[in-house]
């Protein structure tokens, strides 16, 4: 954390107090720290942040400072020009068509999407639709691009739903009922997660492992779907997992 700090403030600080570089050196500077490259070293930082942010809600405060930074983090690394519609207009670009609008391929959009703290929760299935296309997304608007967005999200909902159902032995029309509700409603119940496993008939011990072995894959799903609203209740699994 400390290091990448210091990296992001090289061009903005210890670069400005050198007033005797030359043009020939700012270049091979500017070169070796442009845009492009930056923004891979922001989108390594706010992947290891988001890995760090799961231990954030499990240490005690005051435990580790670094770690309780990691909110004001994610706010500087924000971006208002970055958001969920700036990004499909790009994708509505990908196109084999040359236009006077700015281009970028889609190996520059995935960086841009991993460097920016606005799409944490979203990122990862914005990125999995963007692997999922042609080079080329055959002239369609970014109105377009949003609705196939949206289809093909709620279909690898479904393919995680049914995935986590078979590796359970629960039903999958009864999982998408029990993380709809949570969704809906923002709240955790037990006794709906009790009901769910109810029909395996295990004893108490049995049940409470299969109540955390399943919730370690639910959970992810349930942050990513409530789009980073908190949901009351399930931090008591978050310190279980």
């Amino acid at each position: 954390i400390t290091k990448i700090r210091e990296l992001f403030s090289l061009p903005n600080v210890h670069y400005a107090q050198y007033t005797d570089i030359s043009e020939e050196e700012r270049t091979v500077i500017d070169n070796m720290l442009n845009e492009e490259r930056l923004r891979g070293f922001r989108g390594a930082y706010l992947e290891t942040a988001k890995q760090l942010k799961k231990k954030q809600d499990r240490t005690k405060e005051g435990e580790n400072p670094q770690i309780e930074n990691l909110d004001f983090e994610f706010v500087l690394f924000a971006s208002t020009l970055i958001d969920y519609d700036y990004i499909m207009e790009l994708i509505a670009r990908l196109s084999g068509t040359t236009t006077s609008k700015q281009k970028m391929t889609k190996e520059q959009i995935i960086s841009l999407i991993k460097s920016s703290s606005n799409l944490l929760e979203e990122r990862d299935d914005i990125i999995a639709y963007l692997d999922s296309l042609k080079e080329s997304v055959n002239g369609k608007t970014a109105k377009q691009i949003k609705e196939e967005y949206e289809v093909f999200k709620t279909e690898k909902y479904a393919k995680e739903l049914l995935t986590i159902a078979d590796k359970h032995n629960i039903s999958a029309k009864a999982l998408e009922t029990f993380v709809n509700e949570i969704i809906g409603r923002k709240i955790f119940d037990g006794e709906k997660l009790n009901d769910l496993l109810a029909p395996l008939n295990l004893g108490w011990r049995d049940r409470t492992k299969k109540e955390l072995a399943l919730m370690e894959d639910v959970t992810p799903l349930l942050k990513r779907l409530s789009a980073g609203q908190e949901i009351s209740g399930l931090s008591a699994y978050d310190e279980k997992i």
